[in-house]
């Protein structure tokens, strides 16, 4: 998929995970990762075109559109009225209805899930890239479609394989929705962009006697949001210890590691000098018995605080005062969250994930997960330490954890 020319080069990005998101709570790691694509193609001066698969067929937005869609997903224009075909769809949520009905009105192309090729061969230049980072419209049927289209070659980013190789913390029916989605791309990709070498290894291995595209590796980058600390809720504000885990509270985030370990300092803590955990991210899937501590223990609601919505910029703030990241996960393909806290100076805690080695090295402490009092030694010792981090540090991270590196990698290739 390499250009050989200097020719500008076209580029159709996939939008459709954003749009299925409104309404949704906070934006995941791959809706940022989706959202920095959005962003950088919108600054580069490439000619650059957005796909959007709704319930009832694709929407093909401009430059201008995508300009105006960013402006929604923002927040800086509100969405529009729900149009008639949206209103013919009870399945969707309201906040959903408005937003389709909005890209429908910016669009400068529709069809049907039959005309997809045809749409495009006539719309965008013969050459166009499309490139799909957000897991959504991944189905071979999209892919074959756009695959007809004369020139087109199709950019595919797959963010980890934790579905097949940790089937158990997954939701009823995902498992097969991956490996059918893995399997499109592997037929009809011309290049798999893949966030870790760790990533890369194990696609390769579920792709074993299958077509295997050429792979690229590039680390994400992330871009830390200004801190708001008066974005802050009040139980997250004051000068009481505290620590953060951030991300869905699914599975294999093993938040109940750290649930038994606020047990075992509740133990022999006074009730003055204990600790916060900050639980920041939506509820997930099959997790009853994490679900089940939030609503009965006593610890939640007093040493234990659980936040679904909070703003980018109140997620900063509470970073930067706390004593550290906490991130236990089972498994992970990059690990954005414990990425931006790194950015920021924030000292991280981490189960020793191979893929946290490949991005930060030693920058994490890595405890075992399976030593709850390793845990609970580490973050007793972190009690008596003021979060403080040489801003020689800080700069150098921001720069080595940014998104340029990324983009410059990604682009030279399509």
């Amino acid at each position: 998929m390499d250009i050989t020319t200097d020719s500008p080069r076209c580029r159709l990005l996939d939008l459709t995970r954003l749009m299925s998101r409104v309404g949704r709570g906070a934006a995941t790691g791959v809706d940022r990762v989706e959202a920095a694509y959005l962003d950088e193609l919108l600054r580069r001066p490439d000619p650059c075109f957005f796909l959007i698969r709704t319930g009832r067929g694709y929407l093909l937005l401009d430059r201008a559109g995508g300009m105006a869609l960013r402006d929604r997903f923002e927040g800086r224009v509100r969405w529009g009225r729900a149009d008639l075909t949206s209103l013919l769809s009870p399945r969707l949520s309201q906040a959903r209805k408005r937003a389709e009905s909005d890209a429908r009105r910016l669009c400068f192309g529709r069809c049907g899930k039959p005309g997809l090729t045809d749409l495009v061969a006539q719309a965008l230049p013969t050459g166009v890239s499309y490139l799909n980072v957000g897991l959504a419209n991944l189905d071979a049927a999209g892919l074959a479609a756009l695959g007809a289209v004369p020139g087109l070659q199709i950019a595919v980013m797959i963010h980890d394989t934790i579905p097949l190789d940790f089937p158990q913390f997954q939701a009823p029916g995902s498992v097969e929705r991956f490996r059918a989605r893995l399997t499109a791309v592997a037929t009809y990709a011309a290049l798999i962009l893949c966030n870790s070498e760790k990533t890369r290894a194990d696609v390769q291995r579920h792709l074993e006697g299958q077509r295997q595209p050429p792979m690229l590796v590039a680390h994400l980058g992330v871009t830390p949001a200004p801190p708001d600390p008066g974005a802050l809720p009040t139980a997250a504000q004051g000068d009481r210890p505290g620590f953060v885990v951030l991300g869905t509270i699914e599975p294999r985030k093993n938040h109940m590691l750290l649930f038994r370990v606020w047990e075992k300092l509740a133990e022999d803590q006074p009730p003055e000098e204990m600790p916060l955990l900050h639980v920041i991210g939506h509820r997930g899937w099959n997790n009853a018995e994490v679900f089940d501590w939030l609503e009965v223990s006593p610890l939640s609601g007093r040493f234990v605080l659980e936040y679904s919505n909070l703003t980018d910029g109140a997620v900063t703030a509470l970073l930067q005062k706390s004593r550290g990241l906490l991130f236990p996960s089972h498994a992970e393909g990059f690990g954005l969250p414990l990425v931006e806290a790194a950015a920021l100076g924030v000292p991280v805690i981490a189960a020793p994930l191979e893929v946290f080695r490949e991005i930060l090295g030693d920058y994490p402490v890595y405890l075992p997960m399976g030593d709850s009092y390793s845990w609970v030694n580490e973050i007793k010792a972190r009690l008596g330490l003021k979060t403080s981090v040489n801003a020689q540090t800080v700069e150098g991270l921001s720069r080595l954890l940014g998104w340029s590196t990324h983009f410059d990698a990604v682009f030279r290739r399509i």
